[in-house]
């Protein structure tokens, strides 16, 4: 055995994402040190770094899209590309000293609980660590917070003979930049947020480009612009004028929350602009029909785009208003019947969001993994912690996602959370571990529906990746980022169990508290 092949820290965080890199930043701001991040790629940048493909940008607009303790005057755009943002975490990687504690290529293939020593005993598959070389076998943390992400896992759907397609396929998250699409016929498979990019982006270069369109999205003008020179030097110069910039996108965001969360019938007005941003570029009726959703605005996530309608009345593109149902060696069949002869197929389907594959890697207390626990759909405890899970928690956990704002203020609020969950451990003193109570998981979930119920996402009339298999919306938080910071700004131990290591030949002690049913 190598001198890396075991080794126990306090806390191991898995992904290295802008909620695991938040983390471990957030864990040397509270001074522990001892600490991994288990990261089953090559490099930083989590989602921001798996998809690199033709036109890949952000929806929310730079200045908010960072974390408040590491701002960025110097962004170039006021939405910035993929590269820049990746570019971004790379610098708080080097900034915050994180890369000695970081391990690379060092995939999670298990994660249990040993109730004996209350830790997590972990398997990976190798890595490498910049402080320490090679690594990988096996490793212990007293705590593990999972910062995988909800769009880490490509979601390819099965379609009859797709397996025996005889030219190019991927999915827009694992972007082939060794195939040239110049002179192809492409199909793009999918209508979310990466394809109104991509779509654009390849349409001068190939040949055709069938789009096949389950539902067609609610798209807005994206008013993307250079940020000047003059405007940079001043936020360097004077950095409060970045953060009030950041505050003004923020405070008009918290405004628009209420129209989502309880008057979904106003948004009639945002509707409109839609349809007049769609009749610009749009003149035929024929294809207007074709892109005109006949669902709420806001139900399915609203995107921004100015180059997608354009770049859909071009010779070269074929919309077809039909999911893909049969592939026959290079025809693609749609459920309407129509037919497309491709050379390649790109697959912007979405990702394994509301079954992450991580839980079928996690085995709690009682020896189940955490996806037997969430069969019924996922829930947690203020989108942290899971029944029968001690001392583990998850960055944007179950309904902790936004339809309108940026996931980084989500995170930071989580961040807050974990901090004071380390704390608690600390007061409590020597071997102990916290429990999530049934009770508290199910009475913060209670109430997480109930508010659901009169959100866009819930009566807007169309299905999402928001809404689990039982068609529960177990991703979207349905109030303002504020609510869910004042939510989680420090841990309630009347919401938990405090687990105490057992003396030998006795199974772990619990502490009695007051049940949580409210």
């Amino acid at each position: 055995m190598t001198e890396h092949e075991h080794k126990h820290v306090r806390v191991a965080v898995i992904g290295s994402g802008f909620g695991g890199l938040g983390a471990a930043v957030r864990l040397r701001q509270e001074g522990i040190t001892d600490f991994v991040v288990l990261e089953r790629a090559s490099g930083v940048g989590g989602t921001w770094r798996d998809n690199s493909y033709p036109g890949c940008a952000c929806d929310v607009p730079s200045h908010l899209y960072s974390f408040s303790f590491a701002p960025n005057p110097d962004w170039p755009r006021t939405f910035s590309g993929q590269e820049h943002i990746r570019a971004y975490l790379e610098h708080v990687a080097d900034v915050f000293r994180l890369r000695p504690h970081i391990r690379f290529d060092s995939e999670v293939k298990r994660m249990t609980w040993n109730p004996e020593l209350l830790r997590w005993d972990i398997e990976t598959a190798g890595g490498t660590s910049q402080a320490s070389g090679s690594g990988g076998g096996t490793l212990s943390a007293d705590v593990v917070v999972s910062a995988t992400g909800p769009l880490s896992d490509p979601r390819i759907p099965e379609i009859p003979g797709l397996e025996s397609f005889p030219g190019k396929v991927f999915h827009s998250a694992r972007w082939d930049h060794d195939y040239d699409l110049t002179g192809k016929r492409v199909a793009m498979v999918g209508t979310g947020a990466s394809a109104i990019q991509i779509v654009p982006a390849i349409q001068p270069k190939v040949a055709g480009l069938t789009l096949f369109q389950r539902t067609p999205p609610w798209v807005m003008p994206r008013v993307d612009r250079a940020i000047s020179g003059a405007e940079r030097w001043l936020h360097k110069q004077v950095p409060s004028t970045a953060q009030a910039r950041r505050g003004l996108l923020w405070a008009i965001r918290e405004l628009q929350v209420q129209a989502f969360t309880k008057h979904p019938n106003e948004l009639g007005f945002v509707e409109r602009l839609a349809k007049a941003n769609m009749a610009r570029a749009v003149k035929d009726p024929a294809l207007r029909a074709k892109l005109t959703p006949d669902y709420r605005i806001g139900c399915k996530r609203i995107l921004l785009s100015s180059e997608y309608y354009p770049a859909l009345t071009r010779p070269n593109v074929d919309v077809v208003a039909s999911g893909l149902s049969e592939i026959r060696g290079h025809t693609l069949v749609a459920a309407d019947g129509s037919e497309a002869e491709v050379d390649a197929i790109i697959f912007g389907t979405g990702f394994r969001v509301t079954d992450m594959p991580i839980a079928e890697r996690v085995v709690g207390a009682d020896g189940r993994t955490l996806a037997e626990s969430w069969k019924d759909g996922m829930e947690s405890l203020r989108g942290a912690a899971a029944a029968g899970f001690p001392n583990w928690m998850t960055i944007i956990g179950p309904n902790t996602g936004l339809g309108n704002s940026s996931m980084i203020l989500m995170i930071e609020s989580q961040l807050n959370y974990m901090a004071d969950y380390l704390r608690q451990l600390d007061v409590l003193g020597g071997r102990a571990a916290l429990d999530a109570r049934p009770s508290a998981v199910h009475a913060w979930n209670r109430r997480v529906q109930d508010r659901m119920r009169r959100t866009v996402w819930n009566t807007g009339g169309c299905t999402s990746w928001y809404l689990d298999a039982g068609g529960r919306n177990t991703t979207i938080w349905p109030g303002t980022t504020s609510e869910f910071r004042r939510a989680t700004r420090r841990v309630d131990l009347a919401e938990y169990e405090v687990v105490r290591a057992p003396a030998a030949g006795e199974t772990a002690d619990r502490a009695e508290r007051p049940e949580v049913t409210a």
